[in-house]
């Protein structure tokens, strides 16, 4: 473990934009390689800053910036308020997800770390998918991410091999979803891999939450995620 360096900071995007990230540093590793870290639908809160601090204390220059900026800035929303959060995350835009996709692999590269990936929560789930269609990645994971399928026309811009976690107890995600994004990259050849943890609910690395906390999966999960972005980024 590293000890580490996190901190705010403000990054623009190319539609005029600015938006605060939260980025945490490895102290004395020579060029790390940089991970983006992508948001649950409560925002970059106080959850999201800690797995952006552990991914820094492996090694990687992780940087976990927020996507609500342009209709909610600085949003952090209590657990109890799912309607709010998604209604926030109803107003995303593809352009404007790129656009800030593109800004925070420019500054990761801007700071030395030009092998890049990406790994994201629940929503983030679903943004590590499109950011690894968006940028040269060299791997994506996506944890618990709903709604993949919608993004399936985006399947030839595909960039890294992706790892998909899923829990076998998620109630929050259709169960056709998995084997709908398992056959799409199957058939497109995409490299990929993908876990089921059979106890898991959905949410099973939020430790914030002991209703969707689940220990020995978020253990496993966390193994397989680190040893699959350390066999594709060095």
């Amino acid at each position: 473990m590293h000890p580490i360096r996190s901190e705010w900071i403000e990054l623009s995007a190319e539609d005029g934009t600015t938006f605060r990230a939260w980025a945490a540093r490895p102290v004395g590793v020579a060029n790390p390689p940089g991970l983006l870290v992508l948001q649950e639908v409560f925002g970059v809160n106080a959850h999201m800053r800690d797995i952006t601090d552990r991914w820094a204390r492996e090694g990687f220059l992780a940087l976990c910036p927020e996507l609500f900026h342009r209709t909610a800035p600085h949003f952090d929303a209590p657990y109890t308020e799912l309607a709010a959060a998604r209604a926030e995350a109803g107003k995303m835009t593809l352009e404007g997800l790129d656009a800030d996709f593109r800004a925070c692999a420019a500054w990761l590269a801007a700071q030395g770390a030009e092998r890049q990936a990406a790994v994201g929560y629940c929503m983030g789930g679903r943004m590590a998918f499109l950011a690894n269609t968006a940028l040269p990645l060299r791997a994506a994971i996506s944890c618990y991410g709903g709604m993949i399928p919608q993004h399936l026309d985006r399947l030839p811009a595909l960039s890294g091999p992706h790892l998909f976690l899923w829990g076998g107890k998620d109630q929050a995600i259709t169960w056709e979803q998995r084997p709908q994004v398992e056959a799409a990259l199957l058939e497109a050849q995409k490299p990929f891999a993908s876990l089921i943890y059979s106890e898991a609910p959905h949410g099973f690395f939020c430790d914030a939450r002991p209703e969707h906390f689940h220990p020995e999966s978020a253990r496993q999960g966390w193994a397989a995620s680190l040893a699959f972005l350390r066999e594709h980024l060095n």
